[in-house]
C-alpha cells in the first residue's frame, strides 16, 4: 500500500478491486490512513468492529449507518467518528463515494488485505445451507 510524506495525488494512487461492488484506493501516513471508497447501491457493509478510531466522510449517494446502537441515514456532506472497538455496520441505499481516515493505520490494509467485515461477511454465507 502506498505511503506517502510530502505532496501527492488521488489519481497517483492505485485503485484496488475488492468485490465487483466494491474498490478502495489506500494511503497510509505515519500515524494515519486514508481509503477512498467506491461501493454500489446494495452493498451491506456486515457488522464489524475494530481497534482504530475511523472517521467517515461521505461523499456522494445515501447511506443507513449503526454505529453502536444510534442509527441515521446519511447524506453527502455528513460525517460519524466511530471509537476504536465500537460495532457498526452500513447499508449502501445508494452507489456511495466515501473516506474513512483511520488512526492509527489499519495493519491488514497495509499488508493488502480485504476489509473484516467482508471475510467474516463470506464465512456467514458459506455455513448457510442452500
Amino acid at each position: 500500500m502506498p505511503t506517502l510524506s510530502g505532496f501527492g495525488s488521488l489519481a497517483g494512487i492505485p485503485e484496488e478491486k475488492i468485490t465487483d461492488n466494491i474498490t478502495r484506493r489506500v494511503l497510509a501516513g505515519e500515524k494515519g490512513m486514508m481509503v477512498w471508497w467506491n461501493i454500489r447501491a446494495g452493498t451491506h457493509i456486515a457488522a464489524h468492529s475494530h481497534p482504530h478510531e475511523q472517521i467517515v466522510w461521505l461523499l456522494k449517494g445515501k447511506l443507513e449507518a449503526r454505529i453502536g446502537t444510534e442509527r441515521r441515514v446519511a447524506n453527502p456532506g455528513d460525517l460519524a467518528v466511530i471509537p476504536g472497538g465500537v460495532e457498526h455496520e452500513m447499508w449502501c441505499h445508494e452507489d456511495i463515494e466515501v473516506v474513512d481516515i483511520f488512526v492509527p493505520p489499519r495493519e491488514d490494509f497495509l499488508a493488502g488485505g480485504g476489509p473484516t467485515w467482508l471475510r467474516d461477511q463470506k464465512k456467514a454465507e458459506e455455513r448457510q445451507p442452500v
